[in-house]
């Protein structure tokens, strides 16, 4: 169902947006975590750190795609705020084209780079050894599970967030169902271990998007591309040209998270496995601590894009204001739940009776309250990027990430031991939180143009 988010209260559309978007990438983490509870609990540590490099250097892979599918969301929510509906098949067209292309070509290389990439991200060869099988199963779900991603973003754009909220919990039920089944066999099915638990995604993701398809064709909704409308598929230059030169910089500030995370892994492999279990299993935890910050920050940028394409540029202020103070008030929940039930929570992903335990309850409650001063950043990023600004957003990220977590993480060792790595995450996001205050109140975004005003005309 179409909702245009340019006439209701900010803070009414922000929360019945948001919440849909909550839940879905609550559901999308879910897919990691249920690997990680049949992984952990059954196969063992060194298997679960398998699950943890691989599924890091997936990410690493497949972030200038994400990007791609923010930069359509935030194309079609301007032109549906602006009542183009023309504009946004062709910008729905040309991004689908792009999306297959880099999907497919990312899933044919993973596979055949699947064991020199873990090679290179320095795993043991124990934990190698388990993740290359399980690695490459998830490259062959790359398609499906990406385009599954972008046809949600457009339906985003247009403001429906609760039909890919509907389609992700139906994914993430039937990935849990399929888990153990594929996993340790059934009657003439055969168990294959961590790599039964990547074909439960490769399947689950597939009749999903079949499943969502089939409905968009059958709701006729403006954006969908038939047969008839096939030739809005050939790529648009000047809205290729727009698609990369804003989606690879927004994939970029995800692909920066993510090798900032896997240079903090290599980090603490250097303390072991306990260590790194420990650290594993509170990766599990934050997900789902940032999940509300995440999903408030993706709703003010769709609301602020539409409303910029109808020209309501006070509602973008407020939007930012609301969202900012939504945020804190449900992560700050979030974490205070996470710290009450904290210990079983922890045990979840890590074997019976894991030394592992202590050390994650301790490095969690250290780094726990990070995430609300990252949701201020995240928030303000979103809403400025729904203007085209994307360049200093990610100039932001770096210097949080690669100016101050990994220098303090790694410089502050003589100091604090082992502490240096885990402070070294509130500290920074102190630093993203001030500097985007600064450019959200004195830069120049407000100029920025998120698509060229001579291709928007035609």
């Amino acid at each position: 169902m179409l909702r245009p988010l340019t006439h209701a209260p900010i803070g009414r559309t922000l929360v019945h947006f948001s919440l849909p978007l909550w839940g879905g990438y609550v559901l999308q983490s879910l897919n990691t975590s249920v690997n990680a509870f049949w992984i952990g609990r059954h196969l063992g540590e060194a298997a679960l750190s398998a699950a943890v490099h691989a599924n890091n250097l997936l990410f690493v892979l497949i972030a200038l795609v994400f990007g791609i599918s923010q930069a359509t969301n935030l194309l079609v929510a301007r032109a549906v705020g602006a009542n183009r509906w023309a504009l946004a098949r062709r910008i729905t067209g040309t991004s689908a084209s792009l999306f297959l292309c880099f999907s497919l070509l990312i899933a044919a290389l993973g596979w055949p780079l699947a064991a020199p990439l873990l090679h290179i991200l320095g795993a043991e060869p124990a934990t190698s050894a388990l993740a290359v099988d399980y690695l490459r199963v998830l490259f062959l779900a790359l398609p499906p599970m990406l385009l599954l991603i972008f046809v949600a973003a457009v339906l985003r754009g247009t403001g429906d967030s609760r039909t890919p909220f509907l389609v992700l919990l139906a994914v993430a039920l039937g990935d849990a169902a399929l888990n153990p089944l594929f996993i340790f066999g059934t009657g003439p099915l055969p168990g294959m271990g961590m790599a039964g638990s990547a074909l439960a995604t490769l399947v689950a993701n597939s009749v999903g998007l079949l499943g969502l398809l089939a409905w968009l064709h059958w709701q006729r909704l403006p954006l969908w591309i038939g047969w008839r409308q096939r030739r809005h598929l050939w790529p648009k230059p000047a809205l290729l040209r727009c698609l990369l030169t804003k989606g690879l910089p927004m994939g970029l500030q995800m692909l920066v998270v993510s090798l900032s995370l896997m240079l903090m892994l290599s980090l603490v492999n250097a303390y072991g496995t306990q260590t790194s279990a420990a650290y594993s299993a509170a990766l599990q935890l934050w997900a789902y601590v940032q999940m509300p910050a995440i999903a408030v920050a993706s709703a003010c940028s769709t609301i602020a894009a539409q409303n910029l394409g109808a020209g309501h540029w006070s509602r973008v202020a407020r939007t930012a204001r609301t969202g900012v103070a939504l945020q804190l008030l449900l992560t700050g929940a979030c974490a205070a739940l996470v710290l009450v039930f904290e210990r079983p929570v922890l045990a979840l992903f890590l074997p019976e009776g894991s030394a592992a335990l202590e050390p994650a309850r301790h490095l969690n409650r250290i780094v726990l309250g990070s995430f609300m001063l990252l949701g201020v950043s995240n928030v303000l990023a979103g809403v400025m990027r729904s203007t085209g600004a994307v360049l200093v957003p990610l100039a932001i990220m770096v210097a949080a990430l690669w100016w101050v977590r990994l220098p303090l993480a790694w410089g502050l060792q003589p100091i604090l031991g082992i502490d240096a790595l885990w402070w070294s995450f509130p500290l920074s996001a102190l630093a993203s939180m001030l500097l985007s205050l600064a450019y959200y109140c004195w830069g120049s975004w407000h100029q920025a143009h998120l698509l060229d005003p001579a291709t928007a005309s035609h």
